[in-house]
């Protein structure tokens, strides 16, 4: 029973102007990417970069009403606003419109949605994607966390975690319920992803570690936590005894035993974002290096594998190649480069680089 953005129909009319921002700086087009209960999501255009992003709309809910209330709001997309991490998506203008009573923020577009709508098409997948998925979302958590105040999600679920299918960049997104952490909580969230404490209305980021768990678990299983469950009411039941999904079952033992660390029923029994990217589980994603090295496409038209032999013995450096020049990476393969392991590549030939 997920509570997310609902997939629209794409329209085969030639986008249209319909408003703009403030600044002018964004077009709005009556393309519409999404929708939920109190927010939609279109396509817009950057008009300085010339670049495609998201506009999105967020009903007041009553704030109008409500001065500090709103306050308090703007305040926090203020700080979203300075967020800059790779694993983060992109925040880039806010305002809030009076006349029609809700609040306009610009982000980042992802033509390949979110990461559940794109789990749910692969038909055959490695554990090793869902590990680098995993290794990039706590990157993205830890992070988050480390500001001091730590900020919450507390939201945190696949249909608001968003995949860039050409590169497998994944990024945390819809903070829209993101809080700077204080004394004054309240239940907020996706029941099958919400932790027991929320439900107390008393949590710190701990319970995003919780919900991380039941994003491992959905991609694993192509199921929703509490899949068994057919209300709300007995969700919170087992939740709150501890009970875990039925489909925890269904995963391998050493994913199983991850997970399990992730949703303990006890906040102070759960490890660390920066704990879990320890853990024996992601032990491949650190040796690879996936996550912090980067790799650029040979040139148009590639090479042969005998001109890349001849290339790696003594070819021509270009500045930031490693001294033995080009190297052959095939994509799943760790790519030596002056006996370096240096990337993964994701295409079919690689030059790689240490910078």
């Amino acid at each position: 029973m997920p509570a997310s953005l609902t997939p629209w129909a794409p329209s085969d009319r030639e986008p249209q102007e319909v408003e703009k921002s403030p600044n002018g700086r964004y077009i709005r087009y009556n393309i519409l990417l999404g929708k939920g209960a109190c927010k939609r999501v279109y396509k817009a255009l950057d008009t300085e970069e010339g670049l495609e992003v998201a506009w999105n709309q967020v009903d007041m809910l009553g704030m109008d009403r409500d001065e500090e209330a709103r306050q308090h709001l703007q305040e926090e997309i203020r700080v979203l606003q300075q967020l800059k991490h790779k694993n983060i998506m992109t925040f880039y203008a806010w305002w809030y419109d009076k006349n029609n009573l809700h609040i306009n923020f610009i982000t980042e577009l992802f033509t390949s949605g979110s990461l559940r709508q794109y789990r749910k098409k692969l038909k055959i997948m490695s554990e090793n994607v869902l590990k680098r998925w995993a290794h990039q979302i706590l990157e993205g958590l830890l992070y988050l966390h480390g500001h001091t105040p730590p900020i919450v999600h507390r939201d945190l679920k696949c249909d608001n975690i968003f995949v860039n299918s050409g590169t497998g960049e994944v990024k945390i997104g819809d903070l829209g319920l993101a809080t700077v952490q204080q004394t004054a909580m309240s239940v907020v969230g996706t029941p099958e992803f919400m932790a027991p404490e929320v439900y107390d209305e008393s949590y710190d980021e701990r319970c995003d570690i919780y919900s991380f768990g039941m994003c491992v678990l959905e991609l694993a299983t192509l199921e929703y936590p509490y899949a068994e469950c057919h209300s709300v009411p007995q969700i919170f039941k087992k939740v709150t005894l501890g009970i875990p999904p039925a489909s925890l079952s269904r995963v391998s033992p050493e994913l199983r035993e991850f997970i399990s660390l992730c949703i303990a029923h006890n906040p102070a029994d759960r490890p660390s974002a920066r704990e879990l990217l320890k853990h024996p589980y992601l032990e491949a994603v650190r040796l690879s290096g996936s996550e912090s090295h980067h790799c650029a496409s040979l040139p148009s038209g590639g090479a042969s594998s005998g001109a890349l032999t001849s290339l790696s013995n003594g070819g021509p450096s270009n500045g930031w190649n490693t001294p033995s020049g080009w190297c052959g990476c095939v994509g799943g393969e760790v790519c030596v480069c002056g006996g370096v392991e240096v990337c993964v590549g994701w295409g079919e030939w690689w030059r790689c680089g240490v910078y």
